[in-house]
């Protein structure tokens, strides 16, 4: 059985997919959801499938030893990013190298980096006239959004979509995709 930990800021829509998506699962478990934000939804979407959540400060996650206690209580093997707006720590990525992933609402290289996430990155989709949006599942390094691409979707932008529209058609390929690309990577490992 694979541990996987879960790092969300949000409202937990991903998370609980997830979780969701692995609760019968006899190889996967998501043992364990941490957030930097105390008040958002995640927690009880995830607290009432049964999975337990724990916050830590932005100070907690930089230096690390907290959070990295945390995971180690639980038996970690794996950490997942959904919807998560910290930079991952260096000492995270040096206790789990290779085996954090992300999931971003476009196709990297395109509308990555810093400040980009949410809305924004949909705003830009629509003002820049692309003509295909889509998600990018990808690995974690020290730099945002430039890890090893593991998957892409794509769906199509028209010139009448909306932001919202556009993050309506982003966030139902995330539903469909995130959980099995986990699963396909956590069969390499």
């Amino acid at each position: 059985m694979k541990n996987i930990a879960i790092f969300a800021s949000g409202s937990g829509t991903n998370a609980e997919n997830i979780a969701r998506y692995f609760a019968k699962s006899e190889t996967v478990n998501v043992a364990v959801v941490l957030s930097n934000n105390r008040n958002v939804g995640v927690h009880a979407r995830v607290n009432k499938l049964g999975v337990p959540s724990f916050v830590f400060s932005r100070d907690e996650f930089v230096e690390g030893k907290a959070v990295l206690a945390k995971l180690t209580e639980y038996k970690i093997d794996f950490i997942v990013l959904a919807g998560f707006m910290n930079k991952i720590s260096d000492a995270l990525l040096k206790a789990y190298p290779g085996k954090i992933i992300n999931i971003h609402p476009a196709l990297l290289p395109k509308y990555g980096g810093k400040g980009m996430f949410g809305m924004h990155v949909h705003e830009a989709v629509v003002a820049a006239k692309e003509k295909e949006s889509g998600i990018t599942i990808h690995y974690i390094d020290e730099n945002y959004d430039e890890g090893a691409i593991i998957f892409q979707a794509t769906c199509p932008v028209l010139s009448s979509d909306t932001p919202e529209e556009v993050a309506t058609k982003v966030h139902a390929l995330e539903y469909a995709h995130y959980p099995h690309v986990i699963e396909e990577v956590l069969n390499m490992l």
